[in-house]
């Protein structure tokens, strides 16, 4: 099997922590180069300040895995995809529907592959669940999703910027495991966004939902300024009866009260493993679901503002 040499665009903690040890996992790739406008790295590999400084080298990239901040991860991706490379998108795939478009038509006309990862998507317990709830009728749903912006994110100013989504950035995880395992199609019908008076992007969010036979009972609470333990779960009631909970963050299934899957976090393990499929089928992969539900979110929210965000 070949292996496809692959260059990280934008070096930050997921990059670092996820990205690099994942490809490094996997034998069907290489990390080749990496290009940060810092200049960070790690040691025998590469780095270049762009995509430019990388193009005018002699350094032999394939793919790339464009892990910079949604503002500019359009840029990016069709950069590269002018370049005639391949493109694996981190969450979110791109600030806007409208970009993300533009990219899935690019992509086709240059003959590459791009894949808009999902990485909450591949863990064991999320499949499970959706084989559970296959053609049944949820009468409740209840995502939890809080955590400590300090922790996560220190430092990273872009995430309160315009397009930087705020608390839907680790929200859209989230979004993105409903819009997978639900057995209807899921839709926003209000959301409640809270502002820091200082920030152009929500700390908070209660959204509430529907599908075609459920108007009620589908909501999702999702906050940034949770202290302590942190919580990322899913609640789900069928009408026969069933209750399902996925818990950290979709790693464990809880089944009518009983343990169904606990199994280790290889998310990013297996992003890369569905990304060499991809490359040896030829096929690109583009799931639009979660981004959709954040921008019908903006679309319908009811503006609310609190104390200023001072880290």
């Amino acid at each position: 099997m070949p292996v496809t040499n692959v260059a990280i665009v934008g070096f930050g903690k997921i990059a670092h922590d996820q990205h690099v040890p994942s490809i490094a996992g996997n034998d069907a790739f290489r990390l080749a180069a990496i290009v940060s406008q810092r200049g960070v790295g790690i040691e025998g590999v590469p780095v270049f300040r762009s995509l430019a400084d990388l193009a005018a080298s002699s350094v032999a990239v394939d793919a790339v895995a464009v892990c910079t901040p949604p503002q500019v991860r359009h840029a990016t991706a069709r950069a590269a995809l002018a370049m005639g490379k391949h493109v694996l998108l981190e969450k979110p795939p791109a600030a806007t529907l409208s970009e993300l478009d533009d990219l899935v038509s690019f992509a086709k006309s240059q003959g590459c592959i791009l894949f808009a990862t999902w990485h909450a998507q591949y863990n064991a317990a999320v499949a499970e669940a959706k084989r559970r709830l296959a053609g049944k009728r949820v009468v409740r749903l209840q995502v939890n999703w809080k955590e400590d912006v300090r922790r996560w994110h220190p430092g990273q100013q872009w995430i309160w910027q315009a397009g930087g989504f705020g608390v839907f950035d680790p929200g859209i995880n989230a979004l993105s495991i409903i819009s997978r395992i639900m057995p209807s199609a899921v839709f926003v019908r209000s959301a409640d966004l809270t502002f820091p008076s200082n920030c152009d992007a929500p700390i908070a969010a209660a959204l509430r939902f529907a599908t075609p036979d459920t108007d009620s009972g589908l909501a999702a609470d999702i906050d940034w300024r949770q202290t302590g333990p942190q919580t990322w779960e899913i609640e789900i009631d069928t009408a026969d009866g069933d209750r399902l909970k996925l818990e950290d963050g979709g790693a464990t299934l809880i089944a009518n009260g009983k343990p169904a899957v606990a199994r280790p976090m290889r998310e990013y393990e297996e992003i890369y493993a569905r990304f060499a499929e991809l490359l040896a089928a030829g096929e690109s992969d583009v799931d639009v679901a979660p981004l959709r539900l954040v921008a019908d979110a903006f679309l319908l929210g009811r503006r609310m503002v609190t104390d200023p965000f001072i880290e």
